[in-house]
């Protein structure tokens, strides 16, 4: 069985749920689409009525969803329960601003024909989302919140390590009053998602995850000419300024490359000083990260948790081996931790040369890359020396001139003098290989819905 929980802290064994048999499938697909010719006819005040529901009873029970995201996949107790607040606020965030976000928009009559034109936004259908294990919560409420407040139903498969994160926040509708079939969890294979994409009831697929299954369903999804929207990896650069605030930026740089056990796509995984500050920056760098306590996840006194799985350990592991290897150094920080569980030891990676396989790979974990320059457009070019281009932070005194060197950075997101982060009234999203299409904001609403002209032309009107 593909999806089961493993408790990466212990590396136990906890539950293990069935794949989804051929005729649930089908069952499901047609109940969504039913759902779909209903709801795509619903007001907006129905569907704010729901979604406004979820959120609210997310917060309310946000300790029992908190420790499910904690036991599957090890995330921090603290960081589980910003999880839960962070989703409710993005459902109450559509569900107050959809309406406005997809009103009629007139266009100008610029041929002065007397036309009265006007683009609206109608739903299209079934979405299918292919989520990964990392923000188990977020990254659903960032894909239904929106596409439940345009008029369109949603079917997901999550991460095969997540199952019971994936079926609670399935029942999380449920328990709000959605119909059936607006919300599908599936425990689908690799095989029945093809099926899926290949079914002309699914109209477009939005999926976050690694590079390889995003050139592998949107090639499939090309291949039936169905929209597509892709977050996939980073290796977001963390630029320091010899003018920068020092205590604010090494704090920065701890949170950008620690938050969530260090597996997320923006973490400031490239850590890049300039050569007049690197020594002390470096130092500073170093003494915090030693002062994360590695153990428990659900202990509010650990500060390193372990990572999602063995695999994921094992494969940070022998990314640090290699990269050593190749003539980098591999600075240990803090204490060892524990022997059992998914856990690696705080590292950071020093002297890496272009020619080193990790200068162009992701490290999705406690692992920081370090590099000095010798002036900002070294920076700038080490920064998109890249395939990766989602996000990207500059840390100045001087914001203006942080602002004309985010512009420099190639990527789809650039902070200055904080790490990348995410709200959902920010747009979210990437270039090159990590992606295409933006979530969240006014822009996440629009990518599934049919903008549809309407054009009211005098029946005089010259041809």
């Amino acid at each position: 069985m593909a999806y089961k929980t493993v408790n990466p802290y212990t590396n136990e064994l906890v539950a293990t749920f069935p794949d989804l048999r051929a005729d649930e499938l089908q069952q499901a697909v047609a109940q969504a689409q039913a759902t779909y010719t209903r709801w795509a006819r619903t007001d907006f005040s129905e569907r704010r009525a729901i979604v406004k529901k979820a959120a609210r009873l997310l917060r309310e029970n946000s300790d029992h969803y908190a420790r499910l995201l904690t036991l599957e996949m090890g995330k921090l107790l603290r960081e589980s329960q910003q999880e839960v607040t962070l989703s409710a606020d993005i459902l109450d965030y559509y569900a107050d601003k959809a309406e406005e976000f997809l009103a009629p928009q007139p266009v100008p009559d610029e041929a002065g024909r007397g036309d009265h034109a006007m683009v609206i936004s109608q739903p299209m259908g079934i979405i299918l989302a292919i989520e990964p294990w990392n923000f188990p919560y977020y990254q659903l409420a960032r894909v239904v919140g929106p596409q439940f407040m345009a008029g369109n139903v949603v079917m997901v498969k999550h991460a095969s390590n997540v199952p019971q994160s994936a079926a609670a926040f399935a029942q999380l509708f449920d328990d709000a009053g959605a119909p059936q079939g607006l919300y599908t969890n599936l425990y689908a294979t690799h095989a029945q998602l093809e099926t899926l994409i290949d079914d002309p009831r699914i109209i477009g697929v939005a999926l976050t995850g690694s590079e390889g299954a995003g050139a592998r369903i949107a090639a499939r999804a090309g291949q039936n000419l169905k929209k597509t929207t892709m977050e996939l990896g980073g290796s977001d650069a963390f630029i320091v300024l010899s003018d920068a605030d020092m205590e604010q930026a090494v704090k920065w740089a701890v949170w950008g490359r620690m938050n969530n056990g260090g597996q997320c796509c923006v973490a400031s995984k490239r850590i890049i000083v300039m050569d007049d500050i690197a020594d002390e920056f470096l130092r500073r760098f170093t003494e915090a990260l030693g002062r994360l306590e590695p153990g428990d996840p659900m202990d509010e006194a650990t500060g390193l948790p372990p990572m999602s799985s063995q695999a994921a350990a094992d494969q940070l592991n022998e990314q640090v081996r290699i990269a050593v290897k190749h003539g980098a150094k591999a600075i240990r920080v803090g204490p060892p931790p524990p022997q059992r569980g998914a856990f690696v030891q705080t590292t950071i990676l020093t002297d890496i040369t272009p020619d080193n396989p990790v200068f162009h790979q992701e490290l999705f974990g406690p692992v920081a890359m370090f590099f000095r320059v010798r002036d900002e457009d070294e920076a700038i070019r080490i920064a998109n020396d890249s395939s990766f281009g989602l996000g990207g932070s500059v840390f100045t005194r001087d914001t203006d001139h942080g602002t004309e060197i985010a512009r420099q950075i190639e990527t789809g997101m650039v902070f200055v003098n904080h790490p990348t982060w995410t709200r959902a009234d920010l747009p979210f999203g990437g270039i090159k290989r990590s992606g295409y299409g933006r979530e969240l904001s006014s822009l996440g609403i629009q990518e599934f819905v049919n903008k549809k002209l309407i054009d009211v032309v005098p029946i005089d009107a010259a041809a």
